[in-house]
């Protein structure tokens, strides 16, 4: 799929596909989506979670699929033919099992907030499985952290540490410079913030939003002293409720007294598109999820020039 508003910088806007599982509304960014496919032949797997109804092979490529009703202890899918979302993320490629698909919605980050705070039962798994609420007039969509679902899954999805455990650690004022990190997915945020502190990182501020951190890096402003002693570094994924990574990149590149700030954007979404998108906006670099070493070493690099 390919909407104009993939090259469009810093505008603070996304397009949503939203399709229904049961009786709730859901979203994925449409960066995400590469295609919609109905009634494919599924060959189950053994043993697999029972939310794995198994893999078909379109084109050569073996796909794994996921049936997001039983994901979110819903009804299950009507009878009738089989709709699958597929998506490609964090080098990955699955397909989401879904009850019907409605369209694309156009809508401002700024009009999606963060989940409400609620267990994870029976009752509340779609919203212990979300990372925003979009609200339109007459409903609301729920936007899926459909990598912390793939991750539930297959915890190889989650972020790559190979080989992260081979670099120096650091120690001294390198290790005390802050760093602010802003991800939406709880689960992946976490794994961010842990793997830095395993490094030697003791000063790292994390939010769940875009504009949380930007009012956070703002506040700095007309304090004594450079810039990058008070904020070594912004480490931002792209989709985020509320602002997107690209706005904040854009903000804080814009400012004169900010600007200065490395920023380096960590998303599952990093493609050709995407990282021209990420320049227009004036990232120091990017890094496509789960690939976090990468990040890490030039993290490393741009705090100690």
């Amino acid at each position: 799929m390919d909407t104009n508003i993939l090259l469009e910088s810093g505008t603070n806007e996304l397009e949503l596909l939203e399709f229904e599982v049961g009786d709730n509304n859901f979203g994925i960014n449409i960066a995400k989506v590469v295609e919609i496919m109905i009634d494919q032949e599924i060959t189950p797997i053994p043993n697999a979670p029972a939310e794995i109804e198994g893999v078909f092979i379109p084109r050569d490529k073996l796909i794994s699929v996921i049936d997001l009703h039983k994901v979110v202890k819903s009804a299950p899918a009507p009878a009738g033919k089989k709709i699958f979302i597929i998506c490609e993320f964090n080098k990955i490629m699955v397909a989401f099992h879904v009850s019907r698909v409605k369209g694309i919605q156009r809508i401002s980050w700024s009009d999606i907030s963060d989940p409400p705070e609620v267990a994870s039962g029976s009752g509340d798994a779609a919203m212990g499985l979300s990372t925003g609420i979009a609200k339109l007039k007459d409903r609301i969509i729920i936007i899926m952290d459909f990598e912390k679902i793939v991750s539930n899954l297959n915890r190889s999805a989650g972020l790559d540490l190979h080989g992260i455990d081979q670099i120096k650690r650091i120690t001294g004022k390198t290790g005390s410079k802050r760093l602010v990190v802003a991800d939406d997915s709880k689960f992946l945020n976490r794994l961010i913030t842990e793997a830095l502190s395993d490094i030697g990182f003791n000063n790292i501020e994390s939010f769940t939003n875009g504009s949380d951190a930007w009012e956070y890096i703002k506040s700095f402003k007309g304090r004594e002293g450079r810039i990058t002693d008070l904020i070594a570094c912004v480490i931002s994924d792209i989709e985020m409720p509320k602002m997107d990574g690209h706005r904040l990149t854009k903000l804080i590149k814009n400012d004169k007294e900010l600007r200065e700030i490395p920023v380096l954007l960590f998303s599952s979404l990093i493609n050709e598109q995407m990282i021209a998108k990420c320049r227009a906006v004036g990232a120091d670099d990017q890094f496509s999820k789960p690939q976090i070493k990468d990040l890490v070493q030039r993290l490393i690099e741009i705090i100690t020039e």
